[in-house]
């Protein structure tokens, strides 16, 4: 009887432990959430003053809205020639931040020195935020709506101002400008108007003046910029492995661009060197070419991967379909990653300049973020290069060698792109209305149905949930692992860029033909939900 009572007895305890753990951890998971939407509505002091660019009252003819694009493109263009005022000549200084360069839509020592990271890591945060939980936002109340616009928009303008002190400390205008405080302040001043510029120019193409999205527009222009540079560059290279280096230099010059040093090698006798020639910094060869138009055509062959889903009309009992697509969340995972790899390789720069010799904790913490090594980039100059810690994880080896030579690092890269691509996957179908329970309600409010449903939102979700997760997950699951074997491969212009080019191109086809179809008969457009 005693031994029963004594097990009684710590049962209730047990139990009562139990409980009160899990009582602790949601009110400490409450806690977490009050004090995020507290952050979040601070915010509504900026709303009346946030410069915002107001949707069309009339929606612009296809024509103009090419025309908006196209003049957002060019200004952009414009603002990647523009060098900023302060620094001086940078063309003979190492860019400590070159491999950021392409994914970032960026160019060194221009207004466009940041690119879109700003804008990209501000969303990401919030996503974040608003797919754990932290923060409750309902998308269907304009009010919340509204604030969550402006809280990014306050992030991003505050990630600008840290992004460009951060690139001031890391070194990129050299150690001349870190010691004078008045050209710092100029330089933060320029960068930060110019991140304003970049994000109202986006929000421009989004609102409905332009087609598509303006942060994936300027990572086209910025891939495809360097795709045609890594192809068609005049600039010399010398092939240290000629045999007529010492008595014949000229023999031994080549063009950079791939295209060209392969017929010059093909003149030349020399075929093999032409295909590949690895051992050349910054000089793509034909097999990274290839490597680019195979990059290229998986992703246009998965992008047509769908599954149709029958609905009609509820009236009219007019048969359609609704396509769910393989990729279901196209290329933002992979944006996403990126510029959550870019913020780390970022910070990795700054504290090893910083901390990375001493024997402190923040010594600790900067060799965990990253220890940093230099290496050949051409022209006789050197560059710094992640070797180790976490920033060597989240920058890919670019070639086969380079794979061969640095397996765990390939490997720790691999996973980490597929694994943070498929949680970004699920978290952005999920904040950016493209859920089951999304879906349903947009099909109900076209007045469309599934055949053998009831035209209730709860049916149709749940039938729809046999689908969506699943498309998202493996979405994101291909879209990581072709990113990374894409880099692996050495794809000109990056794998990732590649990868993200393709899909926007492709997105901005289909953009284009609804757009056609809205503008010849919008009333079929609207019957099939473009």
């Amino acid at each position: 009887m005693s031994n029963e009572t004594s097990n009684d007895k710590n049962f209730n305890v047990n139990e009562k432990g139990r409980l009160g753990s899990k009582a602790n951890h949601e009110n400490h998971t409450k806690d977490v959430t009050k004090i995020a939407s507290r952050f979040l509505n601070m915010f509504k002091l900026f709303l009346p003053i946030t410069i915002e660019v107001k949707k069309p009252e009339k929606q612009p003819s296809f024509n103009r809205k090419v025309m908006y694009t196209l003049m957002a493109l060019l200004l952009y263009l414009i603002m990647l020639s523009v060098p900023v005022y302060g620094p001086g000549d940078l063309s003979q200084q190492e860019d400590p931040f070159f491999a950021l360069r392409t994914i970032l839509a960026s160019q060194r020592g221009t207004l466009a020195e940041l690119g879109i990271g700003p804008i990209v890591t501000a969303g990401m945060i919030l996503q974040l935020l608003v797919g754990s939980r932290i923060i409750n936002v309902d998308f269907q109340d304009s009010e919340e709506r509204a604030l969550y616009t402006v809280s990014q928009k306050i992030m991003a303008i505050l990630m600008t101002v840290f992004e460009a002190i951060a690139y001031i400390s890391g070194g990129a205008y050299g150690d001349a400008v870190k010691k004078d405080l008045g050209i710092q302040t100029i330089i933060v001043i320029q960068l930060t108007l110019a991140g304003l510029a970049i994000m109202l120019m986006d929000e421009l193409v989004q609102k409905g003046y332009g087609l598509g999205s303006g942060i994936s527009l300027f990572i086209a222009a910025s891939v495809s910029f360097q795709v045609v540079r890594g192809m068609l560059s005049l600039n010399d290279v010398t092939d240290t492995t000629c045999p007529t280096l010492d008595t014949d230099r000229a023999a031994c010059q080549y063009r950079q661009g791939a295209l060209i040093f392969f017929f010059q090698a093909l003149i030349r006798g020399n075929v093999f060197r032409g295909l590949w020639h690895p051992d050349i910094p910054n000089s793509p060869d034909m097999f990274n070419v290839f490597a680019t138009i195979l990059v290229f055509g998986v992703v246009i062959y998965f992008e047509t991967m769908k599954i149709e889903i029958p609905v009609q009309h509820a009236e009219y009992k007019m048969p359609a379909r609704y396509p769910i697509k393989f990729l279901y969340v196209s290329n933002i995972p992979v944006i996403l990653v990126s510029a959550l790899f870019a913020n780390i390789y970022l910070v990795s720069r700054l504290m090893n300049n910083k901390y990375g010799a001493e024997n402190s904790p923040m010594g600790t913490l900067a060799r965990f973020l990253g220890t940093w090594g230099t290496t050949d980039a051409g022209g006789g100059q050197q560059q710094q290069v992640p070797t180790g810690g976490l920033a060597a994880l989240t920058t890919p080896p670019r070639g086969i060698l380079d794979v061969i030579e640095n397996p765990f690092q390939a490997i720790g890269y691999l996973i980490l792109m597929v694994v943070l691509s498929t949680a970004f996957a699920m978290v952005w179908v999920e904040t950016a209305g493209m859920s089951a329970r999304n879906v349903a309600e947009q099909l109900i409010g076209a007045d469309m149905q599934i055949p053998g449903f009831r035209r209730n939102p709860k049916s149709i979700e749940k039938y729809l949930n046999n689908y969506i997760p699943y498309a998202a997950f493996l979405g994101g699951v291909f879209i990581g692992l072709l990113a990374a074997i894409a880099d692996f491969l050495g794809a000109v212009g990056t794998g990732t860029g590649i990868l993200l080019t393709t899909g926007i191109i492709r997105q901005y086809y289909e953009i284009i033909a609804k757009e056609k179809i809205s503008e010849i008969n919008p009333n079929l457009a609207n019957l099939l939900g473009l």
